[in-house]
């Protein structure tokens, strides 16, 4: 129907255009670059170490494990970014994951890196191995390792082993999923010892290369420990486990062999039900993707139209816009992203110009902000998708909830609140992509991290914390020079303009979204022109799981 269709009227020729294009092209080259850096992994040397020992790397095994002609869709590549300075670093947390086909089958894939301090589990590892695992859990996606690792990084034990997300989650979760019936299948390509032998053994199938080692405890730790003398081979060797032991059921002579041999197991997978959204035939977008370059503007005083960018992301620029007369700082509506039905909350950058009823008093809602009829308005629709069994995409750009006498006597807390309850209880899919800003109690209604997305992308633009930069920043200033004055310090009109420098800087780095992804706090920093391909990715993943729960909300405050 033509009045579903979105109208762009954006110029690609005007110089705001051009000026966004060339500064998100930047943003997007420096995260491409920073990224083919990261998949580097150890660096040449250790790649050559590997080599030496007939086995391949990390990323080498999963080229040629996937579909040939096919791409590995990789979550949390920046996983420990900027960490582990002191021991030299852990690129991508020495583990690589994502999604990819095998045997034409959508399967998440779980990879030591080998040649990153012989694959050891840093903290985050073990953080970034569970976030692999539960989006394998909430999708019902079977998961293959490929197993490389020396096991825990001893120096930071302490931070590796003991809490809920910490290395024993792993084992937990591999006996959750085998209990779910998720296929998990392993091949110990190198290294596996201590608490790690454990992964292997708790999955449905169990491949071992010849040369790997499988042991809880090494030959020189037996020796310590019980005085018992014995070689790697005898103690944990592929031979033994597959004649002795009988702990693993297919001995390979190497990579490639149990790389073939993974992918003839994928092919006999049964088909379980999937999920009950609705799907078509996927039909382009009406715009091209490349114009949301110039579309967005990183500046978070520069309004767009968030509609601008949908019509370059959804099925032929098709949009059931919902009640698309009230509330307009936050846009609802129906669309198809690749054929699946979705719901979509977005933030809207345009300001409004909004009539009170009863006085017509004239006044304006500021774009990127959620006031009280946007919240109730986003509530209500986000009940609508749970009860029709529809997917939400979420799209940040908001700077928070308005503040101020009206809105607090417009009951702003309790809207907030109740769309705060119906994220928080959705049992459809909410998949996120943070474009801009997403502050304070505005990342939690738009589906933050605590709120359980199924997926959460974020674009090179993205900045998130629990105020905006320049509030934050100068708020730190200020107490920090009352602190210093307390303690009885004089600072010169040159210290506070050193420290405010200082704090604006760190603040800055910490609301980067490299900051947030190096945390695993997003799955991944995905190219804006790329965002489609992201989210039919996440909903091709959801819709393997054919379970949704009943949906309850419990009290609503009306």
């Amino acid at each position: 129907m033509k009045e579903s269709l979105i109208e762009s009227r954006v110029d690609p020729s005007s110089a705001v255009f051009q000026k966004n294009s060339r500064d998100m092209i930047d943003r997007v080259t420096k995260i491409k670059n920073e990224e083919e850096e990261i998949r580097q992994g150890g660096g040449a040397k250790a790649v050559e170490g590997q080599h030496k020992k007939r086995r391949l790397t990390a990323r080498e095994r999963i080229t040629k494990l996937i579909d040939p002609s096919t791409d590995f869709f990789e979550l949390g590549i920046y996983a420990a970014y900027g960490m582990y300075e002191e021991w030299g670093g852990a690129p991508a947390a020495s583990v690589v994951t994502g999604l990819g086909h095998v045997s034409g089958r959508r399967v998440m894939i779980i990879a030591n890196d080998a040649t990153v301090k012989a694959g050891a589990f840093f903290p985050m590892t073990a953080k970034k191995v569970i976030r692999a695992q539960n989006i394998a859990i909430d999708n019902h996606i079977p998961t293959i390792y490929l197993v490389d690792s020396g096991g825990v990084f001893l120096p930071l034990q302490e931070e590796v082993f003991p809490d809920t997300d910490d290395f024993g989650r792993v084992f937990r979760n591999n006996a959750v999923m085998s209990a779910m019936g998720i296929p998990q299948i392993t091949a110990i390509m190198g290294l596996c010892v201590a608490g790690g032998a454990y992964l292997p053994v708790m999955c449905d199938h169990i491949l071992m290369t010849e040369g790997s080692g499988l042991f809880l405890a090494g030959p020189a730790l037996v020796q310590t420990a019980i005085g018992q003398r014995t070689s790697a081979e005898e103690l944990g060797g592929a031979k033994m486990h597959a004649q002795t032991s009988g702990t693993v059921d297919f001995r390979e002579p190497d990579d490639e062999s149990c790389l073939r041999r993974i992918r003839a197991l994928v092919d006999k997978l049964g088909h379980p039900p999937t999920a009950p959204f609705d799907h078509r035939p996927a039909v382009p977008p009406a715009y091209p993707a490349e114009e949301i370059y110039g579309i967005f503007s990183g500046d978070p005083r520069i309004q767009y139209d968030m509609r601008d960018i949908l019509a370059r992301i959804v099925d032929n620029g098709e949009f059931e816009e919902y009640r698309a007369e009230r509330g307009q700082t936050m846009l609802c509506g129906y669309a198809r992203i690749g054929g699946w039905a979705v719901g979509i909350v977005a933030n809207q950058k345009t300001s409004a110009a909004i009539v009170t009823p009863g006085t017509n008093e004239k006044r304006i809602e500021f774009g990127g902000v959620i006031y009280t009829e946007s919240a109730d308005k986003a509530a209500r629709f986000i009940l609508d998708c749970n009860q029709s069994l529809v997917p939400i995409i979420f799209m940040h750009d908001v700077s928070g909830f308005m503040v101020g006498k009206e809105a607090e006597w417009s009951g702003i807390i309790k809207a907030g609140a109740k769309m705060v309850n119906a994220v928080a209880n959705s049992v459809v899919p909410k998949i996120v992509v943070i474009c801009g800003g997403s502050f304070g109690a505005g990342h939690y209604a738009m589906c933050g991290k605590a709120y359980d997305p199924r997926f959460m992308f974020a674009w090179p633009t993205a900045r998130y914390a629990v105020m905006s930069g320049d509030s934050a920043a100068g708020t730190l200033v200020e107490l920090r020079i009352k602190q210093l004055e307390r303690e009885g310090k004089k600072l010169s009109a040159a210290d506070k303009k050193k420290l405010d420098e200082s704090i604006h800087a760190t603040y800055e780095s910490q609301t980067d979204p490299r900051h947030a992804a190096a945390r695993l706090w997003v799955d991944a920093i995905i190219d804006p022109a790329r965002t489609r391909e992201a989210l039919i990715e996440a909903l091709e993943s959801a819709a393997l799981n054919p379970e949704v729960r009943e949906f309850k909300t419990g009290v609503l405050q009306t």
